[in-house]
């Protein structure tokens, strides 16, 4: 008799209305939970984006104070000492990211910022600024402090006092001055210059070279890491020894074979991967094609575009120029960060083959556009 009660109880179902499971209910306040951590998670973000500024903007203001003092450095130990540290910095970055997690790494990034700060109090003003704006006594201390108590800086003083005269007679450069006949030749190298700089995707590997390596089948992508981390300080330092010695266009030409390369065999790995064909080599064709291609940039389309810049563009245009050419670049680099991701989740083979194209047409822009 109970049974044929369970049994009677079970068929009524379909016509009492039975009350929704708790498990719904609790679906419900996990995806209302979801809303509230993204809600939270905007706040997290508009700090990074207020980060990211600062940082860009003191980034600019280093460059701008370095320039001026950077001259005497290069000339005693011919070296791009700003980009070798720049690449040393970001080295140490990689690989101590590898091994500590993003809390870690955040809290010991704080410590260069906090040596910068304290270190402003202990650099004098740039040199260039104080002649400019008539202070020649301090104009003068700040040069010898920056050279050396025992350096010589009467030529180079002279050098600047006599680039500010210049600069003095001739007429204000504006913005529309770039698209005139005797300026545009310069404008289109400096800025196809660096439009192919950042879309040859290195912000776009370098973000995510962790999981370029495990999407190509390491089991982590902190060796990877290591690796494309180490590599990128002596190359520079080759490079920078080489600039000089080898001219500028021969050099980038060859980064940018180099980065072509690697691109193409990282394209390869991640095609073969698709296919499903010969698993075993493509992590080690996209291991070798990433070390290529950072090598290959190292060496050249990272510091080679800004040198060029530096030299192609007349005095009088100099600075208006060079905030267009670093405006490009910025924004190729914000551009191929955001776009890179999308991409690979697209198709990892049609991402590098993205990337390849680039580099063919800034290959051939080199032979034809730099003199």
């Amino acid at each position: 008799m109970p049974i044929m009660e369970d049994v009677a109880g079970g068929l009524n179902t379909k016509q009492i209305e039975v009350r929704k499971p708790l498990i719904q209910h609790k679906e419900v306040t996990k995806c209302e939970e979801s809303c509230n951590e993204n809600q939270g998670c905007m706040g997290v973000v508009l700090l990074c984006t207020a980060v990211a500024v600062c940082g860009s903007f003191e980034f600019g203001s280093c460059v701008g104070y370095s320039a001026p003092t950077q001259a005497g450095i290069v000339n005693d130990i011919g070296l791009a000492l700003s980009q070798l540290l720049i690449c040393g910095g970001s080295s140490v970055a990689f690989i101590i990211g590898t091994l500590v997690t993003w809390r870690t790494l955040v809290l010991i990034g704080l410590i260069p910022c906090i040596a910068l700060l304290a270190g402003l109090f202990f650099i004098p003003e740039s040199p260039r600024w104080l002649a400019k704006v008539g202070h020649q006594r301090d104009f003068e201390v700040a040069l010898q402090r920056l050279r050396g108590k025992d350096a010589d800086i009467s030529q180079e003083a002279a050098e600047i006092r006599e680039n500010i005269e210049t600069l003095q007679i001739l007429p204000k450069a504006r913005f529309q001055d770039l698209f005139q006949s005797k300026y545009i030749q310069s404008v289109i190298v400096g800025v196809g210059l660096m439009v192919f700089q950042q879309l040859g995707g290195i912000n776009g590997i370098g973000f995510y070279a962790s999981n370029v390596f495990v999407s190509a089948g390491f089991s982590s992508g902190s060796l990877g890491t290591i690796l494309f981390g180490s590599i990128q300080v002596p190359i520079t330092i080759l490079g920078a020894i080489l600039m000089d010695r080898s001219g500028r266009k021969p050099l980038i030409m060859v980064s940018a074979t180099g980065t072509l390369i690697g691109c193409f065999a990282t394209g390869i790995s991640f095609y073969l991967k698709g296919q499903g064909m010969h698993a075993e080599w493509v992590p080690i064709l996209a291991l070798a094609g990433i070390i290529v291609y950072i090598g290959a940039y190292s060496i050249g389309m990272g510091a080679v575009p800004w040198v060029i810049m530096s030299e192609i563009f007349p005095i009088n245009i100099k600075g208006i120029a060079g905030g267009l050419v670093t405006l490009v670049n910025w924004f190729g680099s914000w551009a191929v960060s955001y776009t890179f991701n999308f991409l690979m989740s697209w198709s990892s083979a049609g991402s590098d083959s993205t990337t390849l194209i680039s580099t063919v047409y800034n290959w051939f822009s080199n032979i034809f556009d730099i003199p």
